[in-house]
């Protein structure tokens, strides 16, 4: 079976963990911080706080920004369900707007159309790794005075040109940026996430929030020659890295650099190879953005059926991943105004993720294109064959 994607690990990585399970400290420590400054360094941003998951991420970056009760957030129904879920949790409602159907990210033109009196900020997403049209988001932002938040879950690694130049996701160029470390991301400390951002006072906010609002860190108090009595100004939360997802996420960061390089050339050899296949689209990268390549999304024909696609590849030994999901589809968002998003459910009905990790051989992706083209094959059939 060729699985969707494959974490890129190695004896490294069990070495780091093992260092910090004999060391004793598993916990939020130095591990946590050092981590927290290389991957600083790296994005090139002034601040850079570790927590447990990307969800807790965006939790906390909406908090610094004052959404809560009766606000709303402008963002995409066209991403993970966390996406939304978290400006519910600040007791905000989202607001859903469209697509740009290149990138996949936030239309700036429906962006603009939404903003009324009752929005709070901006949450915008770099799907599947490609950077959204940040130029257009943020002058929308400011002319109405909205903090944006970036939902980079996907994009660690991918570059965006700014003022002529480039820059890596997370700089941020935004007011913070928030980051996945899944195992299906492109590197992984098995769960945990990271906020970058430029204010020093959301920094100091959310240091404080993922540990409970406590004013005094364990570890200050562990060093301490005198005893410190900490306080809670705040509520707060459990939202910490632990030590050990942190020294392998250290070990992950030295691999990006080579983990980026070889997701670049295998996207292009797909694109190579997917221009012999008919009525498959592969993904377009606009000359502004360099993607990480998280994800490999081709767009099928209107007349295949994406269940019956990706059954056919499954039962060719090629595992896939519907297009990304519409979070006002589901459910928990049916009770909300329904909302015009034809792009959105488009590119979610009628797309595919193929396997991509840097692992992949030239024959491996072969397989995968065959496989695609023949369950293309049984899904247009005969009838549709002579028509």
């Amino acid at each position: 079976m060729i699985p969707i994607t494959k974490p890129l690990l190695d004896e490294s990585e069990a070495l780091a963990a093992a260092d910090v399970v004999r060391s004793g400290w598993l916990s939020q420590g130095a591990q946590v911080a050092g981590f927290e400054a290389e991957f600083a360094a790296l994005v090139r941003a002034p601040y850079a706080c570790a927590v447990s998951n990307c969800t807790t991420a965006l939790h906390l970056a909406l908090l610094a920004a004052g959404v809560g009760p009766g606000d709303e957030v402008i963002t995409v129904s066209h991403s993970f369900i966390a996406t939304a879920n978290v400006i519910r949790q600040c007791g905000a409602t989202p607001v859903f707007v469209d697509i740009d159907p290149v990138t996949f990210g936030l239309d700036p033109d429906a962006l603009a159309a939404a903003v009324t009196a009752r929005t709070r900020a901006i949450l915008c997403v770099h799907q599947i790794g490609m950077p959204c049209d940040l130029v257009r988001i943020l002058a929308i932002a400011r002319a109405h005075g909205l903090p944006v938040i970036e939902d980079a879950a996907c994009a660690i690694g991918s570059e965006i040109r700014m003022d002529g130049d480039w820059a890596r996701i997370g700089a941020p160029h935004g007011d913070v940026a928030c980051f996945s470390f899944h195992p299906r991301k492109v590197i992984t400390t098995g769960e945990g996430g990271m906020l970058t951002t430029k204010h020093a006072d959301w920094d100091r906010q959310f240091r404080l929030l993922r540990q409970h609002g406590m004013s005094v860190p364990d570890t200050v108090r562990h060093q301490a020659s005198e005893v410190v009595f900490e306080e809670y100004p705040v509520s707060g939360f459990n939202y910490r890295m632990t030590d050990i997802q942190a020294a392998v996420g250290r070990r992950q960061l030295e691999r990006l650099p080579d983990i980026v390089s070889r997701r670049r050339a295998l996207a292009a050899a797909y694109a190579q190879m997917l221009a012999d296949v008919p009525n498959v689209q592969p993904p377009i990268q606009p000359d502004w953005a360099r993607s990480n390549w998280q994800s490999y999304c081709v767009r099928l024909p209107e007349w295949a059926d994406q269940r019956l696609v990706m059954q056919a590849m499954l039962d060719r030994g090629v595992a896939s991943r519907r297009g990304i999901m519409c979070s006002h589809l589901e459910e928990p968002y049916a009770d909300q105004p329904r909302t015009s998003l034809p792009q959105s459910e488009r590119a979610h009905r009628h797309s595919v993720l193929l396997p991509l990790y840097p692992q992949m051989t030239a024959d491996v992706q072969s397989q995968v294109v065959q496989a695609l083209q023949e369950a293309l094959s049984a899904a247009r059939g005969p009838a549709r064959q002579v028509a």
